[in-house]
């Protein structure tokens, strides 16, 4: 077999975007299956896009450009696990008992992103020069809110049903945020890691407990 026969064809044509989004396509699934940020290659990218490496710098400058917009994904597929934590709460009529459970949920679906999904949340928080990237649009879920706004959300919530005081309010979400990022790095990256899912599970409850009485 020839050396052209057995490389693949390349694609040379694309509807407007659809190269990028295939470009960025391929950085997530690298990022996922190569467990981080550090998985991310420009030209194995357009590789997988079918296309000569020339044509994914018309979209991504350089392979850090690529990892950032894969960063952006990851953070608003974070903030869409936190989301649905929250949808996928009982029906509860106690305005009390519903801000409390909403708080908690943002927490859990933090956690369970983190452990579902190790190489995404690496390169979430790997790759960002500043804790605005965060909270940017693009990094929104699908109810157009990022990760650190339905933490703030949650939290104006705990404020309104009288269970947080006003004055403890302001900077609540960098007391929360970091204690929850905590277990999650510990749990994908540190000797938490050797846990089994139910002793993880465990101390995902308990560390909630705690948050949900100290804050």
């Amino acid at each position: 077999m020839s050396d052209s026969a057995a490389r693949p064809a390349q694609r040379t044509t694309y509807r407007h975007g659809a190269l990028r989004e295939a470009l960025l396509d391929a950085g997530v699934a690298m990022a996922r299956e190569g467990g981080g940020p550090q998985a991310i290659v420009l030209r194995e990218a357009a590789r997988r896009a079918g296309v000569a490496p020339n044509a994914a710098y018309t979209h991504f400058k350089d392979r850090e450009a690529l990892v950032q917009a894969v960063a952006r994904v990851a953070l608003a597929r974070l903030a869409a696990t936190m989301t649905a934590e929250q949808d996928a709460l009982p029906r509860v009529d106690d305005p009390t008992m519903l801000a409390r459970a909403r708080f908690r949920a943002v927490g859990a679906g933090y956690l369970r992103f983190a452990r579902e999904e190790p190489g995404l949340f690496r390169t979430a928080f790997a790759t960002q020069s500043d804790v605005s990237a965060v909270a940017e649009p693009a990094a929104a879920g699908p109810t157009g809110r990022s990760a650190i706004e339905l933490v703030t959300d949650a939290l104006d919530g705990l404020v309104e049903a009288g269970l947080l005081q006003p004055e403890r309010r302001a900077g609540a979400e960098f007391l929360a945020w970091p204690t929850v990022h905590g277990l999650a790095y510990l749990a994908i990256d540190g000797p938490l890691r050797f846990l089994e899912p139910d002793q993880l599970d465990q101390l995902t409850t308990q560390l909630l407990d705690m948050i949900d009485r100290g804050i």
